[in-house]
């Protein structure tokens, strides 16, 4: 897989291998470490698990639907020079598909299916709500609830409108009301058809790539994603075009903290009974050494988000691929005799539960595994990768925490944002040229533990 980046963008940077929560594994199942393991690991987790227990598949609209013309992240992928490999395009056709798409995920047994519901498609103009764009999610919510799937909806997963990035996007005055506003007419709409709702999909993901330092520490700078911003602010007649990971990390974050308090407020003053929540990535930080460097790179990428969470929340959403080595100057790079992906990162499945008891250290509401997985080819990696992880989970909740939840990503082979249809992530396969779908043995694996409840 080719990607022109800057120098410090390179194939074995460590901070890449983070890089939008890739996780993929290149070696054969046999040299998994853990592997041969995993199912006796995981056949302990029987019985664990308790009745009600969510376990499901996720997408993102952007990554699945295609053609989500009127979004930030669409103007990013088509302007010259750009970060992203290739265009979102045609996506996997989820837009046209999704009636398929949740029926597989239906009779392999999964209750759950995360996804969002697209900003730039409800409101493709500025105080222009779409009737249409809303009755085509609401098809996509009644067709979960006549195969009694359970509704995880995602009011934005990184990308917003054309329109709101041109007037600063997360860093202008106005921007949490815009979102709340959003919220608001969404769940007015479809707020009887959704069982769990998250404001944000890992709105901390900037500051765990760029907020210590790394590699990647002074990506966001560089002369092509510079170019790449002032193309599309130009061609947004603009010149406060601020989108996605690309901005004043600083403005964004405190923008969207504002964001999450306003909308949970406006969601639950429609509709109380909805659980609402939002979901980070978190890595398992280990620190080699003094732990000072890794204390400090949680108070900058977790902390804020543990306490908005316990202000304004009632589930917490945690999306963990891979651990991350922390010495005292910063990431370091995996061991030697590590497994690596084929996105360069670590094969580390066990980063789950160590991320699970970090986040119950902090986080007094419900956890939700809200994304966990491994992109591969080879299908046998995925099911060890998942057999390893629900043993996690399985042990968190022997030791009583709180977890009701484990939804895998992802549904499908999808778009993986800068680095375009490489990685492949799904439970289902998809070939793009005629967007056949085929359901991959991991899927049937996950559906069985789904219907057992346990392994």
């Amino acid at each position: 897989m080719t990607h022109q980046s800057d120098k410090g963008n390179t194939p074995n940077n460590p901070r890449r291998r983070n890089l939008l929560g890739l996780g993929t594994a290149l070696a054969g199942a046999a040299m998994l470490p853990g592997a041969a393991t995993a199912a006796a690991a995981a056949t302990k987790a029987k019985g664990a698990f308790p009745k009600g227990f969510l376990w499901g598949a996720a997408i993102a609209g952007h990554q699945a639907e295609g053609d989500n013309v009127n979004s930030d992240a669409w103007l990013l992928e088509n302007v010259q020079p750009t970060e992203f490999k290739e265009p979102s395009a045609a996506g996997v056709d989820h837009y046209r598909l999704f009636d398929q798409d949740i029926g597989l995920l239906a009779q392999a047994g999964l209750n759950t299916f995360r996804f969002s519901i697209e900003w730039a498609r409800v409101e493709p103009v500025e105080g222009l709500f779409s009737i249409a764009a809303l009755e085509h999610y609401r098809d996509v919510l009644e067709a979960c609830r006549r195969r009694g799937v359970r509704t995880m909806v995602s009011f934005n997963h990184f990308v917003n409108p054309r329109w709101f990035a041109a007037r600063g996007g997360w860093e202008a005055e106005g921007a949490a009301e815009l979102f709340a506003r959003y919220c608001d007419r969404v769940t007015r709409h479809l707020g009887h058809l959704i069982d769990y709702a998250t404001t944000f999909n890992e709105p901390n993901l900037a500051r765990l790539l760029f907020g210590i330092p790394g590699p990647l520490s002074g990506m966001a700078g560089n002369p092509r994603m510079k170019a790449m911003l002032a193309e599309a602010a130009r061609q947004s007649s603009s010149d406060k075009f601020s989108a996605w990971l690309f901005g004043d990390f600083d403005k964004i974050q405190a923008g969207q903290l504002q964001g999450h308090a306003a909308a949970y407020q406006a969601v639950k003053a429609v509709r109380p009974q909805l659980p609402v929540g939002f979901s980070i990535a978190i890595a398992d930080d280990q620190a080699v050494g003094d732990p000072a460097m890794r204390d400090r790179k949680r108070a900058i990428a977790y902390e804020p988000w543990f306490k908005a969470i316990n202000e304004h929340g009632d589930f917490f959403g945690v999306q963990t691929y891979t651990r991350e080595l922390i010495g005292p100057e910063g990431v370091l790079p995996p061991p030697k005799d590590a497994v690596m992906t084929s996105a360069h990162m670590e094969y580390y499945p066990q980063a789950l539960e160590a991320t699970l008891r970090y986040t119950a250290q902090h986080v007094k509401k419900p956890l939700y595994v809200t994304e966990n997985g491994t992109s591969t080819d080879d299908d046998r990696q995925r099911v060890a990768y998942i057999g390893t992880a629900v043993a996690g989970v399985a042990a968190c909740l022997k030791d009583g925490i709180d977890v009701r939840g484990y939804v895998h990503w992802s549904l499908l082979d999808n778009f993986e944002w800068i680095f375009g249809y490489g990685p492949r992530f799904g439970l289902i396969d998809v070939d793009r040229k005629t967007m056949k779908r085929t359901a991959k043995p991991s899927l049937a694996v996950l559906g069985k533990v789904a219907r057992a409840n346990g392994v």
